[in-house]
């Protein structure tokens, strides 16, 4: 075989196999701020963190709380790397400008640093995770600054292990940090919370989100219009994460050029068509076409309080077009010119009349044993309470005499009824000026002496059989005691300067107090009630209820 012939190419090298694709991430993980400068909309801790770290006074123990997707962990890494940051030359010290390329500074971004652990406390949540930390803490770090330890949802680890960490975190070596972030700091111990600096992460306004959204669009050569991104960014309630998870979505959902109608149907917010039918049924009081629309919606699988929530955020759309506010980007132009429209015709009144219907009805979803159900009932309460009169129009009647003058009518051709017999409590007999008068001035001498209780039970479980001077005889109404009597009069003795003989009788006696009170109060309860103004308010709102009764000062 001469050097020229291909032979069987046994020595040849093997071709080059293709490169493999590298695998797709998602924006939310692509775009994790490396830095204190991408971290959006939390100023306020950057700021304080970099003052911590420039004079010194860096904390043993950090504590991040938000909600989710405002970048705690994210916090938690940069944090890892200012104080574990080197430089390019490898002289520096903590800073709040990690540069990125040092090694401590590369291996924490990639996960890889062996000095900074994260523990998940959702999956390790026993007191023998907790054992292993206390039991590495005593070894230094092995070739960085601090040994850092980032504990994620944090709340999530038991009282035991809680207990175990707290002498560890309150004193522990000078190598060694804490890092803590949770969802949910009230399900946080107060001696942990005591014993870290503690930072609140805000929700990120919705303009600096659509402006982070508008960057990586850029970044990612996608043309998103700017409603869209504030669209994103409204529903993202202020999640960085959600928001980015929104707009990945979005790029896949859309083709060329992504809209705002486009994202608004890809949230489901397209359908609030059904939800603006069903509200202007109930204002029609069209009960037939109430309960049809919710069966069909039923029958499409939207959930009864979804249903419910989204009438809410109709009642509040067209509240805040009553009072001026800007409208939603969430909304479609025909969801906020219906807004506009309802507001110009409903008064205040019935705006707040449907929204405390509807979160009592909301509640009534929650726990009925069935949601459709309940719902059907909630939706009828307001079809009912769109046939009820406006007060305003009904106050106008009341001042007219229209109303009054129909229940004076109807009360002159009612039949008369029985007077209700009139308790009065038996007359005490007369005693010296000096000595009480009746039980009320009996119970005043017993608080004067600060025996509250013994004075409770004398206005609420006796009725009066006998008063007189150093004389009490009283009737119980349940048992109390067998030295009851004997310490009333003791009492009475230290405050009169009298000695007292009080004894308990099976005689018919007065009302207690209590009761005379109560009779007292459902008299004039009757009284209001038969006036005929108040009549002509019960008789045009039916399922009104007298609450209370305030007397009006001479």
């Amino acid at each position: 075989m001469n050097d020229e012939s291909p032979g069987l190419g046994l020595d040849l090298p093997e071709p080059a196999a293709p490169a493999a694709a590298s695998p797709y991430r998602v924006l939310a993980r692509k775009y994790r701020p490396q830095n204190f400068h991408e971290l959006i909309g939390q100023d306020a801790m950057v700021r304080t963190l970099g003052n911590a770290i420039a004079s010194g006074r860096i904390a043993h123990a950090f504590l991040l709380t938000g909600v989710r997707g405002v970048g705690k962990t994210s916090t938690a890494r940069l944090v890892a790397k200012a104080l574990n940051c080197i430089g390019p030359d490898g002289q520096g010290g903590p800073t709040i400008d990690p540069c990125g390329v040092c090694e401590p500074c590369r291996a924490i971004t990639e996960g890889r640093f062996i000095d900074v652990i994260e523990m998940d406390a959702a999956s390790n949540t026993g007191v023998d995770d907790v054992r292993e930390i206390i039991e590495s803490v005593r070894y230094a770090a092995v070739s960085a600054r601090y040994k850092i330890y980032i504990i994620d949802e944090v709340h999530m680890l038991t009282k035991n292990a809680f207990n175990a960490l707290l002498k560890t975190l309150e004193e522990p070596p000078p190598h060694v940090k804490f890092l803590f972030a949770t969802t949910e700091v009230a399900k946080v111990p107060v001696t942990v919370l005591s014993r870290c600096q503690r930072f609140d992460l805000r929700r990120i306004p919705a303009e600096a989100l659509a402006a982070h959204f508008a960057r990586v669009a850029a970044a990612e050569q996608i043309d998103v219009e700017p409603e869209a991104l504030a669209v994103v960014a409204r529903a993202a309630e202020g999640s960085a994460r959600d928001g980015l998870s929104i707009l990945d979505q979005a790029i896949a959902h859309g083709s060329g050029t992504i809209t705002a109608t486009e994202v608004r149907q890809m949230l489901g917010l397209a359908d609030r068509g059904r939800v603006r039918d069903l509200f202007a049924a109930l204002l029609a009081g069209d009960a037939g076409a109430v309960l049809g629309q919710l069966d069909e919606a039923y029958s499409l699988g939207i959930d009864p309080a979804s249903l419910m929530r989204g009438l809410m955020e109709t009642v509040h759309t067209v509240t805040r077009a009553k009072a001026g506010g800007a409208g939603d980007v969430l909304q479609s132009a025909e969801e906020r010119e219906a807004a506009g429209e309802w507001a110009g015709r409903l008064g205040w009144a019935v705006l707040h009349r449907l929204w405390q219907m509807m979160l009592k009805g909301l509640s009534d979803i929650g726990q009925a044993p069935d949601p459709h159900e309940a719902a059907a009932m909630a939706l009828l309460r307001l079809v009912h309470a769109a046939e009820l009169p406006d007060p305003a129009a009904v106050l106008g009647r009341l001042q007219n005499g229209e109303a009054v003058a129909a229940v004076l009518s109807r009360q002159a051709s009612a039949p008369a009824s029985a007077p209700v017999a009139e308790v009065r409590p038996a007359a005490p007999p007369p005693v010296e000026p000096a000595q009480p008068r009746n039980l009320r001035e009996v119970i005043e001498l017993v608080e004067k002496e600060g025996r509250a209780l013994l004075a409770q039970q004398l206005h609420d479980q006796v009725g009066l059989v006998r008063l007189a001077p150093g004389e009490l005889v009283v009737h119980p109404q349940r048992p109390l005691g067998s030295d009851w009597a004997r310490d009333l009069a003791a009492v009475l003795k230290a405050a009169s300067g009298s000695t007292w003989a009080v004894s308990l009788s099976d005689d018919a006696a007065e009302p207690s107090l209590l009761d005379q009170d109560r009779i007292a109060e459902q008299r004039a309860r009757d009284a209001v009630l038969a006036e005929p103004m108040v009549a002509a308010v019960f008789a045009s709102f039916p399922d009104a209820t007298l609450t209370s009764i305030i007397a009006k000062e001479a």
